[in-house]
């Protein structure tokens, strides 16, 4: 199990700590809920953390399927409801170097749709993701 902590630094700043690592990411209030907008929002992290899970999973495919997909992009973009405040739809947009023929295209579709950060967002949440394969 990892450990991460939180500490809150005030004026809705937090900065948070990976315990294995000692990396560190900061966060703030978004502008529309009294926040500066001065970092990633909360919220902004956990459509960042699922897109680099996404990443990740295929990223495992590919090593062992030989495969280079350096320079993959992956692009989040959140919509809020207001009641309640959440995030409510995760427009994703998925660039990858490879052809749209490919023969490793279905696998890698599923990688992102199978990755715990997808499979562990409530099912109200969409989360509609346009693919653009440019090899």
């Amino acid at each position: 199990m990892v450990k991460c902590t939180v500490k809150y630094q005030g004026e809705l700043h937090c900065e948070l700590t990976h315990g294995p690592s000692g990396a560190t990411v900061c966060s703030d209030a978004p502008v529309d809920n009294r926040g500066k907008g001065e970092s990633f929002s909360p919220t902004d992290l956990m459509c960042s953390a699922m897109a680099a899970c996404m990443e990740t999973i295929m990223g495992i495919y590919a090593a062992d399927n030989g495969i280079d997909l350096r320079g993959t992009e992956i692009s989040v973009s959140k919509e809020m409801s207001a009641n309640p405040r959440r995030i409510a739809r995760i427009v994703t947009e998925i660039t990858v170097p490879l052809p749209a023929d490919t023969a490793h295209k279905a696998a890698l579709e599923e990688c992102v749709l199978g990755s715990p950060a997808m499979r562990s967002l409530h099912p109200d949440i969409e989360v509609p993701i346009t693919w653009n394969w440019v090899g």
